[in-house]
């Protein structure tokens, strides 16, 4: 398993954050961290990291008619505003961390605390169903393990066996009409473990007709993991399960390309691909870079 970097600051400045909101409003802290990473990671890598990323609409915080913008507390709710003073300066400031945190606290405290509840109130800030599957995914992953700076990495498969890859990613596939292959296939022998490559959560396995048995899981950075043409499960692994990097998740097959069960039309390899969702779509990227570099860091880790 690849080891993370020591903790920056800023992420004990988020914590400190999450849980002195939850102190106050007794909504769990792991439903602001969560939201709050969904956002950064729908962020421009070139954008200035903020301590808090989590952003409403301006109308919807100062209120339709506050045409200056006014923060004053008492103007914004005069207006119709959403924005509260976390802090008790009088201020609802919408790039002050705390006001922000405070007010996404009331907003999911207007429709209750049960989960489905919570659900709800996510829903009706992004209006995505998409979004609101990944924040709740990923308040699972803080919550199993109380901590938001999460970033050890895990190659796809136990480096203890001999495999063998190279950058497939956009080559051309026949199977099922026409089409770019969107991933890196990992050649091994059947049974190889296979692992996973970060912290996420199963959200889906089964069978496909491309991929045979395949699982995916979606991480803490909006990136959905895809696993194909396995040659079976690991029996602990379900749908809804927190993983970390290194979990077995199954073994290396050559399922695929046909009904239930077929297996054998290419040799013994795993898929292995990555979708990155930017809050609007999902697609595809080359995962060669990333699987190449978690190899690099294990291999000299061990």
């Amino acid at each position: 398993m690849v080891q993370a970097d020591p903790e920056n600051q800023i992420y004990t400045d988020r914590m400190a954050l999450f849980k002195k909101i939850e102190t106050i409003t007794q909504v769990p802290w792991y439903y602001f961290a969560a939201m709050d990473n969904y956002e950064r990671n729908t962020l421009p890598s070139t954008e200035e990291e903020k301590v808090i990323s989590i952003q409403f609409d301006e109308t919807e915080w100062f209120g339709l008619g506050n045409a200056a913008k006014s923060t004053e507390q008492d103007i914004i709710k005069q207006f119709g505003g959403i924005g509260k003073d976390g802090n008790d300066d009088n201020q609802a400031d919408s790039n002050d961390p705390e006001d922000i945190l405070y007010t996404m606290a009331n907003h999911i405290l207007s429709y209750g605390l049960q989960e489905d509840d919570i659900k709800i109130a996510i829903w009706e800030h992004y209006k995505r169903d998409l979004t609101v599957q990944t924040i709740m995914n990923t308040a699972k992953v803080f919550q199993k393990f109380g901590d938001i700076h999460l970033t050890d990495r895990a190659f796809p498969l136990d480096t203890n066996y001999n495999y063998s890859y190279r950058s497939t990613w956009g080559d051309r596939r026949g199977f099922g009409g026409l089409r770019i292959h969107e991933g890196t296939d990992i050649f091994a022998s059947y049974g190889v473990p296979v692992r996973s490559t970060t912290y996420g959560v199963v959200e889906m396995m089964g069978w496909n007709l491309y991929g045979g048995w395949r699982i995916g899981i979606r991480d803490i950075y909006n990136i959905y993991h895809y696993y194909a043409h396995m040659s079976g499960f690991d029996e602990e692994i379900k749908v809804g399960q927190v993983v970390q990097p290194g979990d077995i998740l199954g073994s290396v097959g050559s399922t695929g390309y046909g009904p239930p069960g077929t297996s054998g039309k290419f040799p013994p390899h795993l898929h292995y691909g990555m979708y990155k969702d930017n809050g609007y779509s999902e697609f595809s990227f080359d995962p060669y870079p990333f699987i190449s570099k978690w190899e690099r860091m294990e291999k000299n880790n061990n």
